[in-house]
């Protein structure tokens, strides 16, 4: 009995800290509508500030506290609120989360910068003699773990009294609700907004000084881990309970602290199941929850119809500037690809094949995002799953190489379709979610296992041969690539332009006309998420063979979501799109900086606490481009793309008036002189 008293306060004790988390979302969602998934990284930014002012400089706990969380933290929210989120109210729930999803890229890297979080061991909280323990029931909290506690339950009483009880808790709920409805009752939507968000960063301040006690070093990743476990919570409240919130963090924490005491050690239960807990139970309830299947996006009632995203600039150019710019286009290709397998050395034929292998890889999200209009967070798990099953098959089954690349699209094309079967029943940021958990558990489970990765020593991942054709080397190779690449954008644009795509884009416009007409809304989606999947899991089978073996490194799900940032960001409706976010993922650290970012990389490192500056500069830079999602849904180069043609085909439409009033002017003569 002692021992099971022990485990339920060692997991109260745990679930706490997933409670502080999941409340400071809950808050964020119930006063602002936005999904803020950056809101771990904003907790790391006073985190690492509370480290550097106590710790690193011998401040005391309370100015530390007080300039970390009381200070800073709203600061960033004040921040983030007039900068950004203010003209995002009526945006999308979609390009609300884009948006955050390019701060969670781009604000770790700037507190990194400076921040040296390799050396940020054996944190401080926030009462002295944090480490003095206390027995009770078997179980041993320090003062630390108390103080998180306390902090947590506090927070979530005062949130829950601050929106039953008071006027500005109505009036958040009312702001977020329709900000213009809250005006025409008096009420400064501007004023409270910004209430709102220094609120929630304050919590989320708190939360960044408490946790690192926990994890023992402030990192952004933990912070990450953490706030994914939480996000389970939060869904268990339908993002807007903070009581429902709370308690199912707690349980969450019992019930992991119970797998802990009672599994069998080192068995595969106790391996596998525990850290995968929170994954499992987030992607259970978005699954089976009826109250979120029939739950609906906060919109605003007064809102107006949004306008449909504009065409892609292909379908608006005339014939002549069409014909011209697919001449220009081939003549550019051509180019490049003699100088590459021609004049380039080693490093630009690698950089060639990576290339032309992240745009295959980015196609993916063409399809998911641009054409189907869902954000999936599971295409570096698509792209592992292809890249896997193909190594597996020509190792051990001694399949050819050519053949295990198209099985490993398919097996990654039959995942996602039965992911989609399920998840598609909830659309929006459930589905996201969806695939976020499942991304997050074939990290942490899937890809341990040796039958998938090899276990400790990746599984080898051969250079496919066809016949006497051998594409070891590695222009053979990229040239193999550039056909697969070829095959997989003309698919994508002939769905993008045929039935499936026009039933797609009639589905983004609205599900009930759509569905009136005889369209199947869900038949529609898993055919774009299969293809989706599909389209990675030959990207991955194609990276894994040019590496030589399959690494989870290149497939985890966080490199998955920059992957979404840098292609959300440049063009996520055409090809185009993809491969110049793939030539911006590959090339950018490298080719693409100004002459002068070198020389001031070399003076300005020294100051920083970051070893690769041009990495950090680009994680930042595509980051903050997410940011322009809001304003341009088909990407900043489509929307300079279309400015552009707008003013090459208004000259060419000039020329052309020009050359046709000379006979209209002679006949015009010609009928004075008869009259």
């Amino acid at each position: 009995m002692e021992k099971l008293l022990g485990a339920l306060i060692d997991g109260v004790a745990f679930g706490c800290v997933y409670a502080l988390l999941a409340v400071g979302l809950t808050l964020a969602y119930k006063t602002s509508g936005v999904f803020n998934i950056a809101f771990g990284v904003q907790a790391f930014a006073s985190g690492a500030l509370y480290y550097e002012l106590h710790v690193n400089d011998g401040w005391g706990i309370l100015p530390a506290f007080i300039v970390s969380v009381v200070i800073v933290a709203p600061l960033i929210g004040v921040i983030l609120d007039r900068a950004l989120f203010r003209y995002l109210r009526s945006a999308p729930p979609m390009a609300r989360l884009i948006t955050a999803l390019g701060l969670l890229v781009a604000i770790p890297q700037i507190v990194l910068l400076k921040f040296n979080q390799t050396e940020a061991t054996h944190p401080t909280g926030i009462v002295p003699g944090g480490d003095v323990p206390y027995h009770i029931f078997g179980a041993t909290l320090s003062r630390d773990q108390l103080s998180i506690i306390a902090c947590a339950v506090i927070v979530a009483v005062g949130l829950v009294l601050l929106f039953r009880y008071t006027a500005l808790g109505i009036r958040m709920r009312a702001v977020v609700e329709s900000p213009r409805m809250a005006e025409l009752a008096g009420t400064d939507s501007d004023r409270i907004s910004t209430a709102a968000w220094m609120l929630s960063s304050l919590v989320a301040g708190l939360a960044g000084v408490l946790l690192p006690t926990v994890t023992s070093q402030v990192g952004d990743i933990y912070y990450t881990t953490l706030l994914t476990a939480a996000i389970a919570a939060v869904v268990l409240g339908s993002l807007t309970s903070i009581p429902l919130a709370f308690i199912g963090a707690i349980g969450l924490g019992v019930v992991q602290e119970l797998l802990n005491r009672y599994l069998p050690t080192n068995s595969v239960l106790a391996s596998n199941q525990r850290p995968s807990l929170p994954f499992v139970v987030l992607f259970l309830v978005l699954i089976l929850s009826p109250r979120l299947r029939n739950r609906r996006e906060l919109t605003d009632p007064l809102s107006s119809v949004d306008p449909p995203p504009p065409a892609p600039a292909a379908g608006q150019r005339s014939r002549e500037l069409t014909i011209g710019t697919r001449v220009a286009g081939v003549l550019f290709g051509l180019g490049v690809g003699y100088y590459v397998f021609f004049h380039g050395n080693a490093s630009v034929v690698g950089q060639g094949i990576q290339v032309v292998i992240y745009a295959i890889i980015f196609c993916s999200i063409v399809v998911i995002t641009g054409i189907a209009g869902e954000v999936s967070f599971a295409q570096a798990t698509f792209a592992g799953i292809g890249g896997f099953a193909s190594a597996q098959l020509s190792s051990s089954a001694g399949m050819s190489v050519i053949v295990t690349i198209i099985l490993g699209g398919v097996i990654a094309a039959a995942v996602g379709a039965l992911l989609a079967i399920p998840a598609l029943r909830l659309g929006g940021i459930f589905l996201t979610l969806a695939t976020y958990a499942f991304a997050l558990f074939f990290d942490n489970v899937v890809v341990s296992l040796s039958w998938v990765s090899g276990g400790l020593f990746p599984v080898v991942a051969p250079r496919p041969q066809m016949g006497s054709i051998d594409f070891a080397s590695d222009k053979s190779f990229l040239a193999l690539c550039l056909v697969f690449l070829l095959i997989v954008g003309v698919i994508v644009i002939q769905v993008r332009n045929g039935t499936t795509g026009r039933y797609l884009s009639a589905v983004r416009g609205s599900e009930v006309a759509a569905a009136s007409v005889g369209i199947s809304p869900t038949r529609a989606r898993i055919t774009a998420f299969a293809l989706s999947a599909g389209i990675a899991g030959v990207g991955g089978a194609l990276l894994a063979s040019y590496e030589g073996h399959a690494n989870k490194i290149d497939f985890n799900a966080t490199l998955g979501l920059f992957w979404v940032v840098i292609v959300v960001t440049l063009g996520p409706r055409t090809v185009e799109g993809a491969i110049q976010a793939a030539i911006g993922f590959v090339l950018f650290p490298a080719r693409v900086l100004p002459d002068w970012l070198p020389w001031l990389i070399n003076h300005v490192q020294p100051f920083l606490h970051v070893d690769s500056l041009p990495n950090a500069v680009q994680f930042i830079f595509f980051g903050f481009g997410a940011l322009t999602y809001a304003k341009h849904q088909e990407g900043i180069l489509e929307a300079n793309k279309v400015k552009s043609l707008a003013w090459v085909q208004g000259k060419i439409d000039r020329f052309k008036s020009r050359g046709g009033t000379k006979p209209e002017v002679e006949a015009a003569g010609a009928s004075g002189a008869a009259r």
